[in-house]
């Protein structure tokens, strides 16, 4: 039995306790915009004390910022958030293997898609820490980033719950 087969039940659950959530608006009401890993471990509404409605969460393997900058983009220019928070975690299976080191073994899985392969970058990355800065300096720098927005990293402790801030909250500056 397939994991998708409990779905309508849960839902069904979901549904019973609804309420008014169908008048949320569009945009988030905290204007936030949080950009974090997709791993099973991290739950930000939770860990964070955000409901639904507050916060856009842009998931994605590392929560790497060039990744979600499509996301972040359109949070910003069309739905209004102002501070974006970068959370990446420790344990972090991007900690663990190099773009060649995965190419390798999917060309070794389907040489016919070489080209496909080839031409991801899967965006690893060796040091956790530095990772959050290179993020955070990403977006601070990117012109399509609305000039005032907020811009903090922080790091997830999976083992504990933690969070702690890496980089000090700064307005994000440049020129249009």
């Amino acid at each position: 039995m397939s994991v998708s087969s409990e779905f309508q039940a849960a839902n069904s659950t979901y549904v019973a306790c609804f309420g008014d959530k169908g008048s949320l608006a569009l945009p988030p009401a905290k204007k936030l915009a949080i950009v974090t890993c997709m791993d099973a471990r991290i739950d930000p509404a939770a860990h964070l004390g955000i409901q639904e409605g507050d916060a856009h969460i842009i998931r994605s393997a590392g929560g790497v910022a060039k990744e979600a900058i499509r996301s972040i983009i359109i949070s910003q220019q069309l739905l209004g958030t102002r501070e974006i928070a970068v959370f990446h975690h420790t344990d972090c299976g991007m900690l663990t293997f190099t773009t060649p080191q995965l190419q390798d073994k999917l060309l070794a899985e389907h040489p016919q898609h070489a080209d496909i392969i080839k031409s991801i970058d899967f965006l690893p990355f060796p040091d956790l820490e530095q990772s959050v800065k290179d993020d955070v300096k990403f977006l601070k720098d990117h012109p399509l980033v609305i000039k005032e927005t907020k811009i903090t990293g922080w790091i997830y402790d999976v083992h504990t719950g933690t969070v702690c801030i890496l980089t000090a909250l700064y307005q994000h500056k440049h020129s249009l």
